[in-house]
C-alpha cells in the first residue's frame, strides 16, 4: 500500500510544482492529468531499494583479475516484468583502472518491487569480443529495456571506450545470456558519433511492455543533449532518421530557462497509448531556470507527447519537473542532484518508476493505477 501521508504530500508538489497545467508546443494550455502519468510518489521508507555491494567480485577477463564490480556504485536501472516478479537490469561500477571505475551491467529480481536479491556477478559487460574497442576501458552502461512478442528481450546500453559514448543493443531470451548486435548507428558516418540512451517505443499487454510498430517500423528515441530518432524493420537493424541535407533529425531538445535548458535524454521506453506516444524523459538545467532551489547541471523528470501516427511530432510537454532531486539520496552521491529515469513496469495495480540517484544508488516511486 502506497503511505497516505506521502500520497497526500506527492500530490501537494505536483498541485505547486507543476501549477496544474501542462504547455504544448503551440503554447496552449490542457489540464494536467489529460495524457500525463502523474502523480508518481516516492517510497521513502523503502529508498533506496538497491545499494551497491563492495564484497561482490567476478573475474574479469579483460583484466584477468577479480574485481570488485559493484564496489563504486549501482545505479540507472531498466526494469521489467517476468513471471510475475520484478527484474532490474543496472549499471555497477568497481573503483580501478584508468577512469577510476568500469561499468558493467547487473540483475536483481523482486517479488514485491521493493527488496531485491542480486545475480552474484555481472550479466553483460566488457570481454573479449567484437565489441571490445568500443567498451573497454570505460565499460557498459545506462540500459533500457522492451519485450518482443515472440518473448525476447531487446537491450539498449551505451558502450564508453574512455574517448566516445556510443548506443549499442543486445538481446536475450532470459536476462541472464545476452547476444551482442553492435552499435545502433552502424559503422557508416555516424560511428564516431556520441550516442546513447536508446528508448525503443512499447505498448502495454497485461504487466509486458511490447515493443511496437507504427507505420509498420519500430521507433527508438535517443541522445542526450537533444533528442533523435531512429527506424527499424526487425529491433536489430535500426536506421537514423535525417533531414533533408542528411543531418540527424532533432525530435525535441532543450528549452531555454526550464530544467531542461542544458539537456534531454531519454528515459524509459516510450508508452503507446490513446492520447499518443508519453515519453518520459530526463532533463538537466544551466545556470538560468525557473525552478528555485535547483542547481545548475541537476537532473530532473520532464515528460512529453508526441503523435501516435507521426512520432516525430510533439503534442503536449510538461512545463515543469515531476520529480526533481529532493531527498539526501538524490542529493548527495557520486553526482550531486541527481533524479535519473530509466525503468518502468506495471506491476500489482500500480507502475513502478526506478530511477537512479546521485549516480550512486536506486530508488522507486509508485503510481496508482486508474481505470
Amino acid at each position: 500500500m502506497v503511505n497516505k501521508n506521502l500520497f497526500t504530500t506527492g500530490i501537494l508538489i505536483l498541485f505547486f510544482g507543476c501549477q496544474g497545467q501542462v504547455v504544448d508546443n503551440q503554447n496552449n494550455k490542457t489540464p494536467l492529468n489529460s495524457w500525463t502519468m502523474l502523480p508518481f510518489v516516492r517510497e521513502n521508507k523503502m529508498n533506496p531499494v538497491l545499494l551497491p555491494s563492495p564484497a561482490s567480485t567476478f573475474f574479469c577477463p579483460l583484466r584477468g583479475d577479480s574485481v570488485h564490480w559493484e564496489e563504486k556504485d549501482v545505479f540507472n536501472p531498466a526494469a521489467v516484468i517476468r513471471n510475475g516478479k520484478v527484474y532490474l537490469i543496472y549499471r555497477a561500477e568497481d573503483v580501478i583502472g584508468r577512469y577510476k571505475g568500469t561499468s558493467r551491467i547487473g540483475l536483481a529480481v523482486s517479488e514485491d518491487g521493493f527488496h531485491f536479491k542480486k545475480n552474484p556477478s555481472p550479466v553483460l559487460f566488457p570481454k573479449q569480443d567484437f565489441m571490445k574497442q568500443y567498451e573497454w576501458e570505460g565499460g557498459v552502461e545506462d540500459p533500457r529495456i522492451v519485450e518482443t512478442e515472440d518473448g525476447r528481450y531487446i537491450l539498449t546500453y551505451t558502450s564508453y571506450d574512455g574517448k566516445t559514448a556510443r548506443l549499442c543493443l543486445a538481446s536475450s531470451t532470459d536476462l541472464k545470456n545476452w547476444v551482442k548486435h553492435g552499435l545502433v548507428l552502424g559503422e557508416g558516418k555516424y560511428r564516431d558519433t556520441w550516442s546513447k540512451s536508446g528508448a525503443i517505443v512499447c505498448r502495454r499487454q497485461g504487466d509486458k511492455l511490447l515493443a511496437a510498430k507504427i507505420n509498420g517500423k519500430y521507433w527508438m528515441y535517443w541522445g542526450d543533449k537533444n533528442c533523435y530518432a531512429v527506424t527499424s524493420a526487425d529491433l536489430i537493424h535500426w536506421t537514423p532518421l535525417e533531414t533533408e541535407k542528411g543531418s540527424l533529425k532533432v525530435i525535441f531538445g532543450p528549452r531555454p530557462g526550464k530544467f531542461d535548458s542544458r539537456i534531454v535524454e531519454s528515459g524509459p521506453a516510450p508508452l503507446l497509448t490513446g492520447k499518443g506516444i508519453v515519453f518520459i524523459y530526463n532533463g538537466s538545467n544551466l545556470y538560468q531556470s525557473d525552478q528555485p532551489n535547483l542547481p545548475p547541471n541537476s537532473y530532473s523528470s520532464g515528460q512529453i507527447l508526441l503523435d501516435k501516427k507521426d512520432p516525430t511530432k510533439v503534442l503536449g510537454r510538461l512545463d515543469k519537473p515531476f520529480l526533481r532531486p529532493e531527498m539526501e539520496y538524490e542529493i548527495q552521491g557520486q553526482v550531486a542532484h541527481v533524479v535519473f529515469l530509466e525503468g518502468l513496469v506495471p506491476f500489482h495495480g500500480k507502475w513502478f518508476l526506478y530511477y537512479g540517484t546521485a549516480d550512486s544508488k536506486i530508488a522507486v516511486a509508485v503510481m496508482e493505477e486508474t481505470n
